[in-house]
């Protein structure tokens, strides 16, 4: 039954949401996958201060990004990679180029029963590899999302993504890799920290930090987009407040220039 309540979690995780704590006509915000849980408490946080209500649409920065440009009503976007803030920049339809408001890391996720360890290094996957003992192996898809292409640059660096690619199975965004990594779906794969520390998660497996220097650094960047409104404009200067650094950290996110 935990076990069964936690997929469900992580189900609706990986889906596109819309937050329960919605008013009427509140500002949309955009957000990348991976802010799933921390951007709940933002959120909670940012309404218990009295400064309003936001609605959140999750997804990879890939796809938020092809919808804002086809016109989708969002007031903010949180993007898991600063490249993409940038595309829109350049296309008129943001106000400025944005503020950095995290780093991220990925790791490596070994759930319960995996036929590898969590190590940084990747030893044990290696192995496991070698030996045959890794039929499926989840990462989000490197061609939409940031933390997809963040474990296709540290598997290369490693040596292992040929090796691997026969058995790679890609989620949509991180959080469909994290759901198909802890659910048995895979033998384990490549996450976000924020999801490898989200209780629904957590306790299905154990995951170990891999080395920042195997990947393009995961600046994220967020940025109003044209016609934001008041209550979207006090979110983003809240995002940048003290609170709200506090709540990312918990959340596995680092603080840019730290």
């Amino acid at each position: 039954m935990p076990r069964r309540r936690a997929l469900l979690a992580l189900a609706a995780a990986a889906a596109t949401s819309s937050p329960a704590w919605a008013e009427s006509r509140p500002p949309t915000i955009a957000a990348a996958s991976d802010l799933h849980f921390a951007i709940e408490e933002l959120a909670a946080a940012f309404r218990s201060a009295g400064h309003g209500t936001v609605r959140v649409t999750l997804g990879s920065s890939g796809h938020l990004t092809r919808q804002i440009e086809r016109g989708a009503p969002f007031e903010l976007f949180l993007s898991a990679d600063e490249s993409f803030v940038a595309r829109l920049a350049e296309r008129g339809l943001t106000r400025d180029g944005g503020t950095l408001y995290a780093v991220g890391r990925i790791v490596l996720f070994a759930p319960d029963g995996a036929p590898f360890e969590a190590d940084g290094a990747l030893d044990g996957l290696a192995a496991a590899v070698a030996s045959g003992r890794v039929s499926r192996f989840a990462i989000a898809s490197p061609e939409h999302a940031p933390y997809g292409r963040a474990a296709n640059q540290a598997l290369t660096s490693r040596g292992l993504w040929e090796a691997l690619r026969p058995a790679l199975v890609f989620g949509e965004n991180v959080a469909q890799a994290a759901q198909f990594a802890a659910s048995g779906n895979a033998e384990g794969g490549i996450i976000s920290h924020s999801f490898a520390l989200a209780p629904p998660i957590a306790r299905l497996g154990r995951f170990a930090l891999i080395p920042e220097a195997w990947h393009e650094p995961l600046r994220q960047r967020m940025v109003l987009l044209r016609g934001a409104g008041p209550v979207a404009e006090r979110f983003f200067a809240f995002l940048q407040e003290e609170p709200a650094r506090a709540i990312l950290a918990r959340h596995g996110f680092t603080r840019p220039g730290a």
